[in-house]
C-alpha cells in the first residue's frame, strides 16, 4: 500500500518551497516536541524505524493538513498508547498511572551523554555483498514491504522498477522493512545508488540530475 508521504515527483502538489535554513525551530513548541520525541525514545520501548513508520502511517487526511512536528506529534502520541506507555484514559483527562518505566527517564545531566551515544545501525551481517561500485543495477518493480503486507520500506514509489548504478557500499545496515516491524535487524548490505531524473519521471525539469538513494540490497537485482 502507498504512503501519503511516498510522494516525489507525484503532480498536482505543486512546487516545493524550501524554507529558511537558518532558523532552527519555525515555533517555539517545535523544540519540545523535538525534546519530548528524543526523551521518549529513550525508554527503549521502540526504534527509529518504528518511530518513522508511526509517522507515515498517519491518516492521508491528518498528513495532508499536519505541519511537520505536528506528524512528531501525531505518530509519538500513538507509539506511546500501542507500547503501553501512555494510558488512553490519560489522553482524555485521566489521572496519570504511575509508569513501570520511570526509572528510565531520561534525566537533564544525561541528555547531552545519550544524544552523542546516537542510535548506530550498522550490524554484521551474514548476507554477502552482491554490487560493487559502478555496477548497474535495477530495483524491485513494487516499493512494497515483502515480509509484512503494507508494511514499512524506504524504496520510495517513484524508484520503483527503475536502473542506476552503485556510487556506495555502506556496509551492512539493520533492515527498516524488518525492524520497522519488531521482526529483528536483519541486516544486510546497503548502498548509495544514483539514479539519472529522466529514468525516474517523464518531464524532468533537468533530466541530467541525479538522485541519490540509499538502497538495501534486497530492493536489487544485477541490470544486464
Amino acid at each position: 500500500m502507498t504512503r501519503p508521504h511516498d510522494m516525489g515527483g507525484r503532480y498536482g502538489d505543486g512546487p516545493v518551497i524550501p524554507e529558511n535554513e537558518n532558523l532552527r525551530f519555525k515555533e517555539d513548541w517545535h523544540a519540545r516536541a523535538l525534546a519530548v520525541t528524543l526523551a521518549s525514545g529513550s525508554l527503549g520501548q521502540w526504534n527509529i524505524d518504528i518511530s518513522r513508520h508511526a509517522r507515515e502511517k498517519l491518516s492521508p487526511t491528518d498528513y495532508a493538513r499536519f505541519s511537520y512536528y505536528e506528524k512528531w506529534i501525531a505518530g509519538l502520541a500513538d507509539l506511546l498508547v500501542h507500547s503501553g506507555v501512555v494510558d488512553p484514559r490519560e489522553y482524555a483527562g485521566a489521572d496519570p498511572v504511575p509508569s513501570p518505566l520511570a526509572d528510565r527517564a531520561l534525566r537533564a545531566q544525561d541528555v547531552d551523554k545519550v544524544l552523542a551515544t546516537g542510535g548506530p545501525a550498522d550490524r554484521p551481517s551474514q548476507v554477502p555483498q552482491l554490487f560493487s561500485v559502478g555496477d548497474a543495477v535495477k530495483t524491485r518493480k513494487v516499493a512494497a514491504n515483502c515480509l509484512v503486507d503494507g508494511g514499512h520500506t524506504r524504496l520510495p514509489r517513484y524508484a520503483a522498477g527503475m536502473r542506476g548504478r552503485i556510487v556506495r557500499f555502506h556496509g551492512t545496515h539493520v533492515l527498516p522493512d524488518s525492524a520497522a516491524h519488531r521482526l529483528g535487524d536483519a541486516p544486510e548490505p546497503l548502498y548509495a545508488v544514483a539514479f539519472r531524473a529522466a529514468e525516474l519521471w517523464a518531464h524532468p525539469e533537468h533530466p541530467e540530475d541525479e538522485v541519490v538513494l540509499d538502497l538495501w540490497q534486497s530492493y536489487l537485482v544485477a541490470d544486464a
